[in-house]
């Protein structure tokens, strides 16, 4: 980003325009009598450019670029610091087999539940710019993927890299909730969420939801949840005697419980079924959490009239050098 300190003086770029006609005038123009008229009338009224008119072009130039360097040009880089972060967010997510079922589609093509997760919740992510936010993975047991942090890229990267079954095949909520109060309950921020997301029910971990929800409640941390697939039966992609086959399965859910996690916490339920509802959800999630953030902007700017000012030089020193050599005006 390049700006002028002093953008005014490139009012002065006028001089040069008249710089010609000054120069013509004070010189003066030479005079000759003619006896006769018609051989003036005769002359060419077409002049040629003459090489020394190089020498006028070469100070007009200098001129220019001495002004320019006098509105003193800067080029700087501009800062944002994020004094006070508005919310902390830890996203997590279910990661169990059951998160490979096909009943959720994009652009007319079944896909499976953990696929449509990760973009919407990608699309959450860079909606949420100034919060710091993390993640959590999730099946039999229940770990950290990224710790929170205000680099999204970085956690964008993570969630790239979640897959089915990563955290084993069951379905452990009370200890998800736990990693998440974990991560949340010593920062300082005006509001701390988690997001937990998941097709299933509790069926393996030692600390139940309603504990951990509890738990999450003393620490001032909402937890808002959501229950994505189908209800009944969900088809499976699956390896059989004849090739591949959709193969549909019962995927039973918790909602009563997943609804008692959001009330104790002060937070709400959701369900998602299909990927436009999911949407709606984050959309509604975002729109519900919204904080004021204080942040600080700064520039740091470096001079760059030296840039200027020393082509100026070397023209006005080109232009005395060819006046006194090559374009030397003989008396």
């Amino acid at each position: 980003m390049m700006v002028l300190a002093h953008p005014l003086f490139l009012l002065l770029l006028i001089l040069p325009a008249l710089y010609p006609i000054f120069r013509r005038y004070y010189q003066g123009s030479g005079a000759i009598r003619y006896s006769n008229l018609e051989m003036v009338k005769q002359a060419s009224t077409v002049q040629g450019f003459h090489p020394r008119q190089l020498l006028l072009l070469l100070r007009i130039l200098a001129i220019v670029l001495v002004i320019v360097a006098i509105a003193r040009p800067q080029a700087g880089k501009r800062f944002t610091e994020v004094v006070s972060h508005g919310v902390d967010i830890m996203l997590a997510l279910d990661t169990s087999g059951s998160m490979e079922a096909l009943d959720f589609k994009e652009d007319g093509k079944r896909v499976n539940r953990l696929s449509v997760v990760r973009r919407v919740v990608a699309d959450f992510i860079k909606r949420r710019e100034s919060d710091r936010m993390g993640l959590i993975v999730f099946g039999e047991d229940a770990f950290t993927q990224c710790p929170i942090t205000s680099d999204h890229g970085i956690l964008l990267q993570f969630l790239e890299r979640v897959e089915t079954k990563m955290a084993g095949n069951a379905t452990a909520i009370g200890s998800a909730i736990g990693i998440g109060v974990k991560r949340l309950k010593d920062l300082d921020a005006k509001s701390k969420i988690l997001i937990l997301l998941t097709d299933g029910e509790s069926n393996a971990g030692r600390l139940s939801p309603e504990k951990a929800a509890e738990i999450a409640a003393k620490f001032k941390i909402k937890i808002y949840t959501i229950g994505v697939g189908t209800k009944g039966q969900a088809p499976f992609l699956m390896d059989t005697l004849f090739g591949k086959r959709y193969i549909y399965q019962d995927v039973q859910m918790d909602e009563e419980s997943l609804q008692q996690i959001a009330k104790v916490t002060g937070a709400r339920y959701f369900r998602a079924t299909d990927t436009d509802q999911l949407e709606n959800i984050y959309q509604e999630i975002d729109r519900l959490e919204k904080r004021e953030v204080k942040i600080k902007e700064y520039t740091e700017y470096h001079e760059l009239f030296v840039y200027w000012v020393l082509p100026a030089l070397l023209l006005l020193l080109l232009e005395i050098i060819l006046g006194n050599t090559i374009l030397r005006k003989i008396p």
